[in-house]
């Protein structure tokens, strides 16, 4: 599925909030342009998220960063006016899986919010991240902070656990939408990128094991 494709579909109804851009004539901007021409090609998903040669890899993350947190925006977007403190009192993923917050500012500790909190305060902090230019910078003048992988993995991580919940809890509402294709297209894409750079745990990745098996099935 191109990724022009599924914007234009998310984008027709609710969006949880603004999309953040990339800035025209730099080299994330290119790079981004360069991920949706694959995508739009058609070509096999797990080829799609290798990185380009030639290229730095902080840049390649960066990109794949703020445009997943795009996309996953605009899924929960579709969701978010089912999800409350009501129907989902809990961040989970079925009765197994409860994720608990912490951000080391407000919540100091792991602490337990409705499904609806704890996604507005992530999506919060990712834009935090996303907007300072000391972790994302701008210009190829300003490098990386030595911690940008591990940072992007944390990103990455918490972006997971919203499929989570949206798979587990509001898929019904994605099909009744239509939107199904369009949600495990994005997922994929996301799963072969963490897979390609080892960016979330497999521990992490368990809640969503079996559907993933189903579905992510693109050979090398």
């Amino acid at each position: 599925m191109a990724l022009n494709g599924f914007l234009e579909f998310f984008q027709k109804g609710k969006t949880f909030r603004p999309k953040k851009p990339f800035a025209s004539g730099t080299i994330r901007y290119s790079l981004h342009k360069q991920a949706q021409a694959s995508l739009q090609s058609g070509i096999n998903l797990r080829q799609v998220v290798r990185l380009p040669q030639g290229e730095n890899l902080n840049d390649w993350l960066a990109v794949h960063v703020v445009d997943f947190f795009n996309r996953i925006n605009l899924i929960y977007g579709t969701v978010s006016e089912f999800c409350n403190e009501t129907t989902c009192p809990t961040m989970s993923g079925g009765s197994r899986y409860e994720y608990l917050w912490a951000d080391g500012d407000l919540y100091k500790k792991p602490t337990a919010l409705s499904a609806q909190k704890y996604i507005e305060h992530l999506m919060d902090w990712i834009e935090t991240q996303i907007n300072n230019e000391a972790v994302f910078p701008v210009s190829t003048d300003v490098p990386f902070p030595k911690n940008f992988s591990a940072i992007s993995r944390k990103i990455l991580t918490r972006l997971f656990r919203v499929f989570v919940h949206v798979y587990i809890h509001h898929f019904d509402r994605i099909v009744s939408i239509g939107a199904e294709a369009h949600v495990n297209a994005c997922y994929k894409h996301f799963y072969y990128f963490v897979q390609e750079f080892d960016m979330i745990s497999a521990k992490e990745l368990e809640p969503l094991q079996e559907m993933t098996s189903r579905i992510c099935k693109d050979k090398d």
